[in-house]
């Protein structure tokens, strides 16, 4: 009886073990995460947050009868989705809602001028610099040989969009002003042609841009300093595969050209 009994207890410490072990199995496949990009080629699209009032970079214009967003950024966008292959889905916000919008998840990426701030690095990750320029002060064409010094500043209202590198750049930078920041570029502009405020701090691409477009506005002498810090796309914090895919396709477009051929076209198209 008692052999049996031995027999019995045995297999039942058998059986317990091959469940524990059946349990740990099924609970390392649980706790295995989804990758951001495995999500992004799931869904079978990439939602790409932007704010297209930024010529060249990023803004509105009728092809073929329709409103289409274009622009160099647009076209950086298109080949982070292709590098994926994935479609591209593209939502047009306020330039200070997008890093929301990312944390929010309400897009996967941010392209958009944005320049990589040890502030905003807190918040969210950056690929490489994949656009350097530098910034100027658009005015109406009657003053564009009003303002060449930080001084010449003093006394007016000076216009910035909002959570911009040119907003801290006319913070820091220009003294005794009055200060209007807003979300939209073109609000700027508008406030601009209507006597609201007496200058913009923009980069130099959108500065140009916008003067060609049109005749009521004109480039102030004055430049500032190093110039801005770039732009990056920027990535919600966690996704280091998704940041090394994206830096690799800058890679491919700075080598090939084709990075230089989109921001000509977006300057040429913007000014049509």
């Amino acid at each position: 009886m008692k052999k049996y009994i031995k027999i019995l207890m045995a297999s039942l410490l058998v059986f317990t073990m091959i469940f524990s072990l059946a349990g740990c199995g099924q609970n390392k496949e649980a706790s295995k995460e989804v990758s951001k990009v495995d999500l992004i080629k799931e869904k079978g699209k990439i939602v790409l947050g932007t704010s297209a009032d930024y010529p060249p970079y990023e803004f509105h214009k009728e092809i073929n009868g329709e409103d289409t967003i274009v622009g160099f950024d647009i076209e950086i966008a298109k080949a982070m989705a292709e590098e994926l292959g994935v479609e591209l889905e593209i939502k047009d916000m306020k330039f200070d809602g997008l890093l929301a919008g990312l944390k929010a998840g309400k897009i996967d990426f941010i392209v958009a001028g944005m320049s990589p701030t040890e502030e905003r690095k807190k918040s969210v990750d950056f690929t490489q610099i994949y656009y350097k320029g530098v910034n100027k002060v658009l005015v109406r064409v009657e003053d564009k040989d009003k303002y060449n010094t930080v001084d010449d500043f003093k006394g007016t209202k000076v216009g910035a969009q909002k959570s911009s590198i040119q907003e801290d750049l006319a913070k820091n930078e220009l003294k005794d002003i009055e200060l209007k920041s807003l979300g939209k570029l073109t609000n700027l502009v508008l406030e601009l042609e209507n006597k609201k405020i007496d200058s913009i701090v923009v980069s130099e691409f959108v500065a140009e841009a916008y003067a060609k477009q049109n005749p009521k506005l004109a480039l102030a002498g004055m430049e500032f300093g190093n110039g801005e810090d770039g732009s990056a796309i920027a990535i919600d914090k966690g996704n280091e595969e998704l940041v090394k895919i994206m830096d690799k396709a800058i890679d491919k477009l700075k080598e090939s050209g084709k990075l230089k051929e989109f921001i000509i076209e977006a300057i040429e198209l913007s000014g049509e």
